[in-house]
């Protein structure tokens, strides 16, 4: 197998984190004054970066799994939306567990091997696919719910399966649409012209020429599509027939829900919008003659809306779960069940046996509560 042909030096381990963040073939790059083009990121971005990631990791982390365990233990009752936050949880999930190893093998030659390698460049792609798909299937379930609450009444029942069957399908997608990933993710010896060190890097490559210009392409695109535009524009369709109907009904608390939706609208688009237009333009200009400092700010700029596109992985517990009343009581049950079982714990035996008759009072409380239709809500 032959590599695709590069730039006179071709990105180093940044290349992991994306299925499209990669350099054009038949593209040349070229000082002003012929020197080699490097076109690595420099230490203080590369540790600006790394820190950074760091934060939505560990913040992704903790949310997400807030999330799972509230719809796991303290969640009886599950709604259609229940079912959908649950699997955009699992997915953050996911991608915030590989962004540890990405950090890592940015600044280090690959060491784990071609199955790992391959499992991280696919977890963003199946994360974007099916994160982006659950959202807007939330947004179209709560349009039934407020729109179309009158017709739907009596189909409510059933939900719970069609909610099941949908995410199923939306995970099925998303592997499928993730397959040239796993497929054409090679391990490679990648000789720095620098310093003559040799790099083992995880990246996409291909046999023929042809076959790399159709896959920069189609990848990218079907990623801007499927991942972002028409998730986008279900949102905004489902979100203003909500508003809609909310601003008619004249009610305080429904002004309040009108605010949550415009907030999760306009995160959404201030989170990917950005990359969404770079990378459009870092497609179309594939295969074409660039200048050397164009495409390091290029490469830059993607890198930066990138790390914003990260971003919505922490914010979605925020906007989707902690932001709803019942599953901000869930999570104070939490704590609260936290520090009986620590107590337990830490003090002495007499101590102990009173706060675990605490502690199952206030399960009990947990259970008396867990009618609620939704957590999100």
């Amino acid at each position: 197998m032959t590599l695709e042909p590069s730039f006179h030096k071709i990105e180093n381990m940044d290349s992991l984190n994306t299925d499209y963040n990669y350099t054009s073939a038949g593209s040349i790059l070229e000082e002003e004054d012929d020197d080699l083009c490097d076109l690595d990121p420099n230490p203080t971005e590369v540790m600006t970066r790394t820190y950074i990631h760091a934060i939505i990791c560990a913040f992704g982390l903790i949310g997400n799994i807030l999330v799972i365990v509230t719809y796991i233990f303290y969640k009886r009752t599950k709604a259609m939306t229940d079912v959908y936050l649950f699997n955009v949880a699992v997915a953050d999930l996911i991608f915030v567990v590989s962004l540890p190893f990405i950090i890592y093998n940015e600044q280090h030659s690959w060491l784990m091997g071609l199955v790992v390698c391959k499992m991280l460049r696919a977890a963003y792609s199946i994360n974007l696919y099916s994160c982006m798909l659950l959202l807007a299937c939330i947004s179209a379930d709560r349009y039934f719910a407020i729109v179309q609450a009158r017709r739907t009444f009596g189909a409510r029942s059933r939900t719970l399966f069609y909610s099941r069957l949908i995410c199923g399908a939306v995970w099925l997608l998303a592997v499928a649409l993730t397959l040239p990933t796993l497929i054409y993710t090679e391990l490679f010896e990648e000789p720095n012209l620098w310093d003559g060190t040799i790099t083992k890097m995880c990246a996409l490559s291909f046999s023929t020429h042809e076959k790399a210009k159709l896959l920069k392409v189609l990848v990218p695109s079907l990623q801007m599509a499927i991942g972002f535009l028409l998730p986008l524009l279900v949102m905004l369709f489902c979100y203003s027939s909500i508003v809609c109907t909310l601003v008619r009904a004249q009610s305080t608390q429904r002004h309040k829900a009108v605010r949550v939706v415009l907030a999760v609208v306009l995160v959404f688009i201030v989170c990917h919008l950005p990359y969404n237009v770079v990378l459009l333009d870092h497609t179309l200009s594939l295969f074409k003659e660039r200048g050397c400092s164009i495409e390091q700010l290029k490469l830059l700029v993607l890198s930066i809306s990138r790390s914003i596109a990260y971003l919505h992985c922490c914010l979605n517990p925020i906007l989707y779960a902690f932001i709803g009343v019942k599953f901000r009581n869930h999570f104070r049950q939490i704590m609260l069940d936290l520090w009986c079982f620590s107590k337990k714990y830490i003090y002495s035996s007499r101590l102990s046996r009173g706060t675990t008759d605490v502690c199952i009072s206030v399960i009990k409380a947990s259970d008396g509560s867990n009618n609620m239709s939704s957590f999100s809500a």
